[in-house]
């Protein structure tokens, strides 16, 4: 049993550090689906999909990994490619995805909700967005919280957090203080953004006031992973309040 044990834990180790140990820290599961690792056990996992009148769209969601166990923010847009990075999590580095942070009710966070849910995956989001994702038909996550929701993943803790509406009415941050990651999902936009990208569910005349609150409350050095588009530092936050207050101004 001991020897199992070890076994196991020994594979978990050797995936995680292959995964690592890949050019630039990426890896591909296939030509549609990449994680980038970031620090410790911690990975963007980016999926494309064509999409009419944009064409190949990437979308950007995080793993959170600890002791076997891993988080999942935000799903690719379908079942097919929540599987397939769910298998390979499995399969390559013996880890279990056991609970999904949902970012807002969009397809591009709560798309592979359905296969998820047939793993027993905990879905955890804002009451508004279960209750929007209720009304349009998506996916629905189970577990509601208000204004913040803190937890631990086998010590490491994770906080939830709406701060207000900008990119959508419900969209929130998920943030790790251990390791000063911030993800901030559809509501930061990366430094290759030129234009804000608002559309008619956006809540414009908030979206600057509410990153300024993200600003004020996370000091010191950030990684700051955005909905779409390549993570960076703090300098995603100040870059997005300058798109939305230039969108703002214009109306």
């Amino acid at each position: 049993m001991i020897k199992a044990v070890l076994l196991t834990t020994v594979l978990m180790l050797l995936g995680v550090n292959q995964l690592r140990s890949q050019s630039n820290s990426v890896r591909w599961i296939d030509d549609d689906i990449r994680l980038t690792h970031l620090k410790d056990s911690v990975f963007v996992h980016t999926t494309w999909v064509e999409i009419e009148g944009y064409g190949r769209v990437g979308s950007n969601g995080m793993l959170v990994i600890r002791g076997g166990q891993a988080v999942m923010v935000d799903t690719p847009m379908g079942d097919e490619k929540t599987q397939l990075i769910t298998e390979y999590l499995e399969d390559s580095l013996r880890v279990q995805v056991v609970k999904l942070i949902a970012g807002h009710y969009h397809s591009d966070c709560v798309g592979g909700l359905e296969y998820l849910k047939t793993k027993g995956v905990e879905s955890v989001a804002n009451f508004m967005t279960i209750n929007k994702c209720k009304e349009v038909g998506m996916p629905v996550p189970e577990t509601p919280f208000t204004d913040s929701l803190n937890f631990e993943l086998n010590g490491l803790e994770i906080q939830c957090r709406y701060f207000g509406a900008g990119h959508s009415f419900d969209n929130i941050t998920v943030y790790l203080p251990e390791k000063k990651i911030l993800f901030g999902g559809c509501l930061i936009k990366s430094l290759s953004a030129k234009d804000i990208g608002a559309n008619k569910e956006s809540v414009l005349c908030e979206w600057d006031l509410t990153v300024k609150r993200i600003i004020n409350t996370y000091k010191g050095s950030l990684i700051v992973i955005p909905g779409h588009g390549d993570y960076g530092c703090e300098e995603l936050l100040v870059h997005t309040v300058k798109l939305a207050e230039q969108k703002k101004n214009k109306q």
